[in-house]
């Protein structure tokens, strides 16, 4: 006897309303019912969990590594002339943010006799510009437009007084309009080559020097 045709298979099917259903019905609806609740537990039964993906966090850190550096790329030093009443005139590379104090400071300090209330020490300096210590006397004889002007040194003589072409180190000669460091070292070599300059007229034989040039020195330039 299978399972359909026992007293409790028909007790069951009776609870169900499938009483009146005969021996071959029954056990089609009871195959048809265990297909339905094969494929509900195929379809909802849980799977096992999907394969991890591994993500390549190397060449993204490479990339923020790159992009930090590049904001962190360090700032060009300044270069910046320092000339005047220092203890070593000349050209100094230094670190951006740099004020005059630290200009002056790299040249070795003032020297006795600088007139470093003059100039403004605690001045930001700019790349590429010229930093003149002016003395006592030259801040004295100038008046306010020398003092003004003496942070950042332009080229231009102290008002009223002449420069001797052919005693002036180079730093002195550059305190002359339109003359910087290279023209200055020109005359300086020039002078030493050839002798003295015997009329201020003598600075036209110098390289770069013209007669439109010279005409702006002619006033403030004595051979002695």
């Amino acid at each position: 006897m299978s399972i359909l045709d026992s007293e409790r298979a028909r007790e069951l099917a009776r609870r169900a309303g499938l009483g009146e259903l005969g021996p071959g019905t029954l056990r089609g609806v009871m195959a048809l019912a265990a297909l339905v609740i094969g494929i509900g537990l195929w379809r909802f039964w849980p799977t096992s969990p999907g394969p991890e993906v591994a993500f390549e966090t190397g060449s993204v850190a490479s990339t923020v590594g790159v992009s930090a550096d590049a904001t962190d790329a360090p700032t060009p030093p300044l270069v910046v002339h320092v000339a005047g009443c220092v203890a070593r005139p000349g050209v100094y590379d230094l670190p951006a943010g740099a004020r005059v104090a630290d200009a002056v400071a790299a040249a070795g300090g003032a020297l006795d006799g600088a007139a470093t209330d003059s100039v403004n020490l605690a001045r930001l300096l700019a790349d590429g510009e010229q930093v003149y210590l002016p003395s006592e006397e030259e801040a004295a004889g100038g008046g306010p437009a020398t003092a003004a002007s003496a942070g950042a040194h332009a080229g231009s003589a102290t008002a009223g007084s002449t420069v001797n072409i052919n005693a002036a180190g180079a730093t002195e000669l550059e305190t002359l309009p339109g003359v910087g460091p290279a023209t200055a070292q020109k005359i300086v070599d020039d002078r030493e080559k050839n002798g003295p300059f015997a009329a201020p007229e003598d600075l036209m034989r110098v390289p770069g020097i013209g007669p439109k040039k010279f005409e702006a020195l002619a006033d403030l330039v004595t051979t002695g």
